[in-house]
């Protein structure tokens, strides 16, 4: 199931989610030019759990940033177009209005710690992994976690494959956004160990966008609000 737009009108420009995604696509082309070292830059620049943990250290040659900092550089690199491509549509489709309801600065201080979540969800349970996680897809799953909260009645137009055929429908966010974390569920229950999707960091993610919503709103945003039409934008009251 592939979310395509959604129905959902901001009332400010999303300069934050534009930024973010302008980040990762530059890094990504950053990342292109490197060659040959790209692998090292992932291991310099992504999280590896033993290391973060202290129960490992890199190599001289890959201390490239003091390994507290990787929570934070990580969330901007990727593993191939298809990881980026497929971040960036879920932030430009839900960030939007989460930067909506909170404004700029707490939109990217949100984002940030979310992403923080994420990564020691994912290397908490295996404190001694040497596996670099990279990616935006912690700090986005708390985006898709605030959204469940803040707009499940919203409709979100998606794609379902059949086969070579995408059928589309419109269904209502938080029914996309269950689905969605379901999935993250099952996947982390039937994955295995060795590289692949870091499935406890989207559940991490999306569970810290949750109980951090109602800190980082606007208070007259609602929880649970219903759909709305749209409107033209207009600045919001702090």
């Amino acid at each position: 199931m592939i979310p395509l737009r959604d129905d959902n009108p901001t009332r400010i420009t999303p300069i934050v989610t534009i930024g973010l995604i302008a980040l990762c696509v530059l890094t990504f082309l950053w990342q292109m030019s490197l060659g040959a070292r790209e692998e090292a830059a992932i291991y310099a620049l992504g999280v590896i759990p033993a290391v973060i943990l202290d129960h490992a250290r890199l190599a001289p040659e890959l201390e490239w940033i003091d390994p507290a900092l990787t929570p934070f550089s990580s969330m901007f690199l990727h593993g191939g177009l298809m990881h980026l491509g497929g971040n960036m549509l879920y932030l430009w489709i839900f960030g939007n209005n989460i930067e909506d309801a909170m404004g700029h600065a707490r939109f990217i201080v949100f984002y940030l710690v979310c992403g923080i979540a994420a990564v020691f969800a994912q290397a908490l349970p295996d404190p001694e992994s040497t596996i670099p996680m990279i990616g935006a897809s912690g700090a986005i799953s708390g985006v898709l976690g605030a959204y469940l909260l803040l707009y499940p009645h919203a409709r979100v137009l998606v794609a379902i494959p059949f086969g070579f055929y995408l059928h589309t429908v419109s269904l209502k966010a938080g029914i996309v956004l269950l689905i969605w974390f379901g999935l993250q569920i099952i996947s982390s229950l039937a994955a295995g160990d060795g590289p692949g999707v870091a499935w406890f960091a989207h559940i991490g993610g999306f569970v810290a966008g949750m109980i951090l919503i109602p800190v980082f709103k606007y208070s007259d945003v609602k929880l649970f609000a219903p759909a709305r039409a749209s409107s033209p934008r207009r600045a919001r009251k702090r």
